[in-house]
């Protein structure tokens, strides 16, 4: 478990979390539908209603009053989820094979993992906004939505790591008592 054999790998993560945060910055709606599009199936499904795809302005759901975009894309969640992942399966990685495939394997699980963060997040939202009509006015809506989104990811990312760490160092263990 010789960290200093893994700082290749942190580079290269480091390396794509800035490659993908720069293409981000210059993304709009059309070049996030690979998680616009299944996340907002789910939340039509979750909800039972039916939106439908303005490019300039995201997936828009008339009887919730509600844009699903770029904002709601959750992509920096993703390149987040993507860096933990990476870095916890580097720990746990000896074999060169396994540090390669780390990599992609993040990538994959984090693409997954947000699509259904994601989609819970903004149905989390869309109730909390529901009853907040009755207590709060227009205003206050903004501040919930953003407490109920980082309130979410933040939940999701620890038991994401928890699980994995866990799973990973019972693994670990249990392979080299195997070996002893």
């Amino acid at each position: 478990m010789k960290t200093t054999k893994n700082i290749p790998y942190y580079f290269a993560t480091i390396g794509l979390f800035i490659l993908l945060k720069l293409a981000y910055s210059h993304a709009d709606n059309n070049d996030l539908i690979f998680l616009l599009k299944p996340t907002d199936k789910i939340v039509q499904i979750l909800t039972g209603t039916h939106a439908i795809y303005i490019p300039d302005k995201g997936y828009y759901h008339n009887s919730l009053q509600i844009f699903i975009d770029k904002s709601c894309s959750g992509f920096n969640l993703m390149v987040i989820c993507f860096c933990m992942l990476t870095f916890l399966f580097l720990k746990y990685s000896e074999k060169t094979i396994f540090k390669i495939l780390t990599i992609p394997t993040a990538f994959l699980l984090s693409y997954l993992f947000t699509i259904f963060i994601n989609a819970s997040r903004i149905f989390v939202s869309i109730i909390t906004k529901q009853q907040a009509n009755y207590f709060l006015n227009n205003g206050h809506h903004l501040i919930l939505h953003e407490i109920v989104g980082v309130i979410t990811n933040l939940i999701f990312l620890i038991i994401i790591y928890i699980t994995f760490d866990k799973w990973l160092t019972k693994k670990f263990y249990n392979e080299k008592f195997i070996e002893s």
